[in-house]
């Protein structure tokens, strides 16, 4: 299971920077301002929110290889209908589908990796979620290469080939099947307060991500006055610098919790905060620095969920996963709304805000799991 994972999640991670990679000649192609380029890479957390929220109750409860399957076809068959005369909107429903596959093999993965591992799933789970880091730091320059050898329909058109033949792979893949007792009664189980606190911290993450990576191009060309080459090359260590994070993990003998996600949230909004309040032009180090800080934070957070809610672990990490995809739906936008407003910098500089909601959350979550449980 663990190589058809890795490579899904790799292609997840182009996926996530297809928007950002193309931001130039996506706002040409289709006359968009700093708010509704934010939009249009936030659709495709709208989709994934969806799917990663819709697929916790599903992948407890049936066999999982063929819903593997019709998710990558899902994300395949949105990215090749997508052409050159779409409109803005159509862009964004192409965008959305898009997320709605890969949002759904997500958690689909995470609740195998769980399942089968259980209290030390965040070692495993780093790994895996590595794929995406990793296809997010290949993504940007071979999308600026295929950019200029044809146009940007065609990075989307070739993951979409890659798509298809993931799921030709999958379907001849082993995935364990669903737990026999599923949780079809835990739902007054699940929503609780440490459910709220992981789902503040997957908001404000993912957000932070997403806007980093759909930003960063007009955050080097408006901000520092830099080619926006510079700005795809900070995409790209930026995921460096989180699959350096997540890869990190693995080295650490101890499992990771509540404390590392409060120090991974101050040190992202300190490195945030400082680069942009001294317009530093390395942007790319900026990145990278800000990347390794927060790198381990999602890995941790699902593990954290699954071990929180064995009883349900697709399901509770389908809904902190799909808190996260909303924040990377609204967070993104209103810092494209900020920016259209008031500057692009102070837009930006509301990630460093995210980064110590991170922090908030995770002390919260600590305290709720040092508390006694109440008597019954």
């Amino acid at each position: 299971m663990l190589p058809v994972g890795f490579a899904a999640f790799l292609a997840f991670g182009v996926v996530l920077v297809l928007v950002g990679a193309n931001q130039a000649d996506l706002a040409t192609a289709l006359g968009m301002d700093l708010s509704r380029s934010g939009l249009l890479g936030a659709a495709v957390a709208l989709g994934a929110g969806t799917g990663v929220t819709a697929a916790g109750p599903l992948v407890d409860r049936f066999p999982r290889r063929p819903l593997f399957v019709a998710a990558l076809l899902v994300a395949a068959l949105a990215l090749l209908t997508l052409g050159h005369n779409v409109s803005f909107w159509q862009a964004f429903a192409h965008l959305v589908l898009l997320g709605m596959g890969a949002g759904f093999y997500d958690t689909l993965l995470n609740a195998v990796v769980i399942r089968e591992s259980g209290a030390h799933a965040a070692k495993p789970l780093a790994l895996l979620h590595a794929g995406a880091t990793a296809g997010a730091v290949a993504g940007p320059p071979l999308i600026g290469w295929l950019a200029r050898v044809g146009d940007w329909t065609w990075s989307f058109h070739a993951t979409g080939a890659i798509f298809v033949l993931l799921a030709a792979w999958a379907s001849w893949v082993r995935l364990p099947a669903p737990p026999k007792r599923a949780a079809a009664h835990a739902g007054d189980r699940i929503f609780t307060l440490p459910l709220l606190a992981l789902a503040v911290v997957g908001f404000a993450y993912v957000g932070v991500e997403t806007a980093v990576t759909l930003f960063a191009v007009p955050w080097a060309h408006t901000l520092l006055v830099l080619p926006p080459a510079r700005g795809q090359m900070a995409i790209s260590t930026f995921w460096l610098g989180l699959l350096g994070g997540r890869l990190a993990m693995l080295g650490l003998g101890r499992s990771l919790g509540t404390r590392f996600l409060a120090a991974a949230g101050i040190g992202g909004a300190l490195i945030l905060a400082a680069a942009l309040w001294a317009r530093i032009p390395q942007l790319e180090l900026v990145t990278l620095a800000s990347g390794l800080a927060l790198g381990a934070v999602y890995p941790v957070m699902i593990a954290l969920a699954g071990a929180e809610f064995p009883f349900a672990s697709g399901t509770a990490a389908g809904l902190v996963a799909g808190a996260g995809a909303l924040g990377g739906f609204a967070i993104p936008w209103m810092t494209g709304a900020l920016g259209d407003a008031v500057g692009l910098g102070a837009g930006l500089a509301t990630s460093s805000l995210w980064c110590l909601a991170i922090t908030a959350a995770a002390f919260a979550l600590a305290r709720m799991r040092r508390a006694p449980a109440p008597e019954r």
